[in-house]
C-alpha cells in the first residue's frame, strides 16, 4: 500500500501541471484575439482620419490622438464635435473680452467679469440659452436629414449670405481649414483664460486679472 502512494502523488502532480498548462493556453487564446481586435480597431480609426482635412503642421502632419479616443467613436462624429466645440470656443473668446468694451443694459448683470456675470445672470436667461442651443441643434439635424452639412463637406445647413456655393472646391477647402484651425486655437485660448482666472500666473503670457 505504501509503495502505491508515490505513484498517486506523481499522477496527481502531473494532472495538476497539465490542468494548469491548459488553463494558461486557454487564457492566452481567449485574450489574444481581443487584443488584436482592439489594435485593428484603433488602426482603422486612425486610417479614417488620415484623409481628413486638418492634419497639418500643428499636429506634426500626422493623425494626433495621444489617448486613443478614435477607437471609441467614428471619425465623422469626432470631427463634428471638434468643429462644434471650436465654434463655441470662438464665441466664448469674443464674449470674454467684449463686456470690457461695451455692456448691454441689464438689471441683474452689472460686472464685466465673465465668471461673475455667469453667476449673476437670472435663471430665465439660462433657460432661454438652453432652448436656443436646442433649437440650433435641431436645425442642424434637420439639415442633415435633407442632405446638407455643417462641416463644410456638402451644401451648407446655414449660409445667410449665400456665398458657400459660389466658392470653388479649393476655396471651400481653404475656408474649412481656416475655421478648423481658428476653432482649435480658440479652444486653447478659452481654456487658458479660465485657468489664469482661477489660478493667476498659471499661463505665463497672460497678465493677472485677464
Amino acid at each position: 500500500a505504501d509503495r502505491s502512494l508515490p505513484n498517486i502523488s506523481t499522477t496527481t502532480n502531473s494532472t495538476m501541471k497539465i490542468a494548469a498548462l491548459a488553463c494558461l493556453l486557454a487564457s492566452a487564446s481567449a485574450f489574444a484575439p481581443a487584443q488584436q481586435g482592439q489594435s485593428a480597431s484603433a488602426l482603422k480609426s486612425s486610417t479614417e482620419f488620415d484623409g481628413m482635412i486638418g492634419i497639418s503642421n500643428e499636429v506634426g502632419n500626422k493623425f494626433f490622438d495621444p489617448v486613443g479616443l478614435a477607437q471609441w467613436a467614428p471619425a465623422e462624429h469626432l470631427r463634428k464635435a471638434e468643429l462644434s466645440n471650436g465654434r463655441s470656443a470662438m464665441l466664448a473668446v469674443v464674449g470674454w473680452e467684449f463686456p470690457k468694451i461695451y455692456m448691454f443694459p441689464s438689471d441683474d448683470v452689472s460686472s464685466p467679469d465673465p465668471m461673475k456675470a455667469i453667476l449673476d445672470a437670472d435663471p430665465q436667461w439660462w433657460a432661454q440659452f438652453i432652448i436656443f442651443c436646442g433649437t440650433v441643434e435641431a436645425f442642424k439635424y434637420r439639415g442633415e436629414l435633407e442632405g446638407k452639412s455643417y462641416t463644410g463637406d456638402g451644401p451648407a445647413v446655414i449660409d445667410w449670405t449665400n456665398t458657400w456655393e459660389t466658392l470653388d472646391e479649393k476655396e471651400k477647402e481653404e475656408m474649412r481649414l481656416k475655421e478648423l484651425k481658428n476653432g482649435r486655437l480658440a479652444m486653447l485660448a478659452i481654456a487658458s483664460f479660465v485657468s489664469n482666472y482661477y489660478l493667476p500666473g498659471s499661463v505665463p503670457l497672460l497678465p493677472e486679472g485677464f
